[in-house]
């Protein structure tokens, strides 16, 4: 009877190694669900941030973006009418300044979404595009942004822009204020005697790290209680190494259009005209984790982004 009971066992323990299997790749889930002019992203049922792409706005943008336990990563907006210090830095956003004179990164230009696709709804990773019209005084395009943006559950987004120039040749004069960007929790400012950066190349600080070329930088810090980080990642294949726009006061971000700006007049101001009907390709990733950036593994979730689609 034992020699019978032998395949009916083994048969309801492979059963259940592939339920469990099944069940722990269906937590690894990332899900997008629309609702109105906003898009829920969702992991494990967990929220995670919220994508806003009113035409109402001065721009599209995810925020808050939190933890699993809810730990909130990024400084909240308090609505639209929000009196801080720079209230364009709204959670995870994309522009910059002087693009044919237009500051969109101080939204003085708007940038309008006129479409938006749920490429994966449910998946790691989940996968939208937009469309987003960079709008002239005239109120029509200068640049067309389409962005596909993949979502994976372990809070890395990776940003895959194209820059379609559809009105005319443009021209993005050297700036500091662009072009990826995230502001991060108050209580993570490295002035508040918190917060830690680190990047790639073993520089510290925001002192060190700001302005520099970098594959990746981190920025470190406590948010209620617990160690937490963000990095920010440049890609290789970008048209030019990006520097990163790394402040003591939270805001973080990454472009390829400040030479001059970035170097304190060290480097030689560059300044990029791009033909009308020409396209240009910027593809950058952002990471949300707990920990310092040793206890992350930075360095390989950036492998991750290097090879993200």
């Amino acid at each position: 009877m034992t020699h019978l009971r032998l395949p009916s066992l083994m048969l309801l323990a492979f059963s259940l190694f592939v339920s469990s299997s099944a069940n722990s790749l269906a937590a690894d889930s990332v899900k997008l669900v629309r609702s109105g002019d906003t898009i829920a992203v969702t992991i494990d049922g967990h929220d995670f941030t919220t994508y806003h792409f009113a035409k109402t706005l001065p721009k599209p943008f995810f925020s808050p973006v939190k933890a699993a336990d809810g730990t909130l990563l990024t400084r909240p907006i308090v609505g639209e009418d929000y009196k801080g210090d720079h209230p364009h830095h709204k959670g995870i956003w994309v522009s910059v300044d002087e693009v044919n004179d237009i500051k969109f990164w101080a939204e003085k230009g708007k940038i309008e979404n006129r479409g938006i696709e749920l490429i994966v709804a449910d998946g790691n990773p989940a996968k939208l595009k937009v469309e987003n019209h960079w709008l002239g005084e005239d109120g029509n395009a200068v640049l067309v942004e389409t962005t596909a943006i993949s979502i994976f559950a372990n809070r890395m987004l990776a940003y895959d822009i194209s820059l379609h120039m559809v009105s005319g040749d443009v021209h993005f004069k050297d700036t500091k204020e662009g072009l990826f960007g995230v502001r991060i929790a108050e209580s993570m400012r490295e002035d508040k005697g918190a917060g830690i950066v680190t990047n790639a190349d073993g520089k510290k600080a925001t002192k060190e790290c700001w302005g520099q070329r970098s594959a990746w930088v981190d920025y470190t810090g406590p948010a209620d209680g617990k160690t937490v980080g963000v990095a920010v990642f440049d890609h290789p294949q970008n048209f030019r190494p990006s520097r990163y726009h790394v402040r003591n006061y939270g805001l973080f971000s990454v472009s390829p259009f400040g030479e001059g700006a970035y170097s304190n007049g060290q480097e030689k101001p560059v300044s990029d005209l791009f033909k009308k009907d020409s396209v240009v390709r910027l593809r950058y990733g952002i990471y949300f984790h707990a920990g310092d950036a040793v206890a992350a593994n930075v360095p390989s979730v950036y492998q991750q982004f290097l090879k993200a689609e």
